[in-house]
């Protein structure tokens, strides 16, 4: 997939369409009109859809977040969102959004899956309608507020976290310090475990031009700067036992349009992929042929796929 507007300036697109959206997760205004199009022919109500998409929950109890509301994670508020009925056995979904994107871009998503059990998302500090954080955050803080999510919308068992880039990253990141509260998990296209070094090692520190403008400024948005101020580090991929797990990554390698170095990230993203697996014993990995990296919008029907599958598993 062809998404890179060469009228722009090269290290602002080359920055989003590897840094952003390839290598962290970029929203689709930052990325251009063709990632925006697409999310507009997937779901053109998004903003309506995260406003009203608890309407599917007449059913649900008084004390459960219908709708989007704002709820308590330590000395922060955060914006969560949760639509459809739930479901006996069946766990809750819970969409994390990439970065520099928040709850709205999988609104769409989130609106399909609702109608077969319950679905809620939420805005991470420094994304859309929750509280900015007061400081750079590790995944430690970020697991915090998930915490604090999962309290008040997973009713005490276990949820499938369904995670798109950075957000497939956090997800894959919790889930082995959390095992009693994630029962599965779906990493869309999700940013590397080794993403700091891989990049460090791909573009030498003297490359000049796009590629050394790349390289700078996706190297300070994993150093926190970033809404969310997560600093990025690798490590090893942990396991969270042998929870069903579907890892899937892009088809269309938008990222080998990088100049000379391109076919080298495409390599190393692949291998980030691979290395997911680990995760757990009961893990799976699948390419969507005609996705660039944002696969719920490219095919939404692979991502509610993999989705329903995952929490299918995990039921009961």
């Amino acid at each position: 997939m062809t998404r890179t507007n060469i009228g722009r300036s090269a290290a602002i697109v080359l920055s989003c369409a590897v840094a952003g959206v390839g290598l962290v997760g970029c929203s689709a205004e930052d990325f251009g009109e063709s990632v925006g199009e697409a999310a507009g022919e997937f779901g053109e109500a998004a903003g309506e859809a995260a406003e009203g998409v608890g309407e599917a929950a007449g059913g649900a109890a008084e004390d459960m977040v219908n709708g989007t509301e704002k709820i308590t994670a330590g000395d922060y508020s955060v914006n969560v969102s949760c639509s459809g009925d739930p479901v006996a056995d069946r766990p809750v979904v819970v969409l994390l959004h990439g970065g520099g994107d928040d709850l709205t871009a999988m609104a769409g998503l989130q609106e399909t899956l609702s109608a077969d059990g319950r679905v809620c998302s939420y805005d991470r500090l420094g994304a859309g309608a929750s509280d900015r954080p007061a400081g750079p955050q590790d995944y430690a803080d970020i697991g915090e507020t998930l915490t604090a999510v999962l309290d008040e919308v997973a009713g005490g068992r276990p949820a499938v976290l369904a995670g798109h880039s950075m957000g497939g990253l956090i997800a894959a990141r919790y889930a082995p310090d959390h095992q009693d509260r994630v029962g599965g998990l779906v990493l869309l296209d999700s940013t590397s475990p080794t993403a700091v070094a891989d990049l460090e090692a791909r573009i030498p520190e003297d490359a000049s031009g796009p590629a050394g403008d790349l390289r700078a400024q996706t190297l300070a948005i994993y150093g926190g700067e970033n809404p969310e101020q997560l600093v990025f580090t690798d490590g090893e991929v942990e396991s969270a036992g042998d929870i069903p797990t579907q890892v899937i990554q892009h088809g269309q390698q938008y990222l080998a349009e990088v100049p000379e170095y391109g076919q080298g990230l495409e390599e190393d993203w692949t291998k980030g992929q691979e290395d997911w697996l680990g995760v757990s014993g009961n893990s799976e990995l699948s390419t969507a042929e005609n996705s660039g990296h944002y696969i719920y919008v490219d095919e939404p029907e692979v991502a509610v796929e993999a989705i329903d599958l995952v929490t299918t598993q995990a039921t009961g």
